[in-house]
């Protein structure tokens, strides 16, 4: 399963490994200072930033890590392929929903990562049991294996342009899909890819409680957009929020393994 309450992770939290990936947008927050202060017991934290791939000749910094980083990331972290993996943030799920497809682009079973529905937000509106002591990982030996079919490059997305074999969606706000508002990264044009779409990712998710919408009216949000199939690709700014609407659109059709355009705006922007 996708998504798991936080009632069922109160329930199971010494059966499974958790993560805490918290990573914000916005450059005021620090999600790992965050995690210092409370955090969900047993959690280990993420560093997003520092667990993307590390190449400065890169369009941006969050693409995904090179097979053997990973591998060496989840191994300091005291994950194995056969652990239950429970991620979460405090950051409007952007970033749990992020790590997840990193672990399912890795190779983890689909059915053993799951994102805490409601996350870190939800936990506490709860009530629920934190703590501000740091996890000490057991060092395992992960092996990863690369689902290559769920990432596109930019090549791709040119030929689709006149061959139309794949939908693709937006994941930033309107202003910046439509060219209205600056972009936040340098030498980075304003506008969107030629025949894509705009989904804004918040849009999928209740503010009230960080809670993914219900199915009925995820399937209207994709409905609206002419998205009725498998052939979709989600794209963003950086490849983070594209994450959220992969997950969203999974979570309405069991059949669809997220697909990113990974160079995402910030690449194909680029002046």
């Amino acid at each position: 399963m996708t998504l798991v309450s936080t009632e069922w992770l109160n329930d199971n939290l010494s059966k499974v490994k958790i993560i805490d990936a918290s990573w914000h947008l916005s450059t005021d927050r620090n999600g790992f200072n965050e995690y210092q202060k409370q955090h969900i017991e047993n959690a280990i934290f993420f560093d997003l930033d520092k667990y993307s791939n590390q190449r400065k000749d890169l369009p941006h910094n969050h693409f995904l890590p090179e097979k053997k980083e990973w591998e060496a990331t989840l191994s300091k972290n005291g994950i194995s392929n056969n652990d239950r993996v429970i991620i979460y943030d405090n950051s409007d799920l952007i970033s749990s929903c992020r790590c997840w497809f990193q672990f399912i682009y890795f190779g983890h079973s689909l059915n053993l990562v799951s994102i805490l529905n409601g996350g870190f937000k939800k936990w506490k509106l709860e009530n629920r049991k934190v703590t501000d002591q740091e996890t000490k990982a057991i060092p395992t030996k992960y092996l990863a294996k690369e689902n290559k079919r769920l990432i596109k490059n930019k090549s791709e997305i040119d030929v689709n342009i006149e061959k139309k074999e794949f939908a693709l969606i937006d994941a930033r706000s309107k202003n910046r899909f439509l060219g209205l508002a600056l972009e936040p990264r340098p030498n980075v044009r304003s506008g969107s890819i030629e025949n894509s779409k705009c989904l804004p990712f918040s849009e999928c998710i209740n503010p009230k409680d960080n809670t993914f919408l219900n199915k009925k009216i995820l399937e209207k949000k994709f409905k609206s957009l002419g998205i009725v199939n498998n052939n979709v690709v989600f794209s963003c700014g950086s490849s983070v929020t594209a994450s959220v609407l992969g997950v969203a659109y999974s979570l309405i059709n069991n059949k669809y393994m997220p697909i990113i355009y990974v160079g995402s705006w910030s690449e194909y922007g680029k002046e």
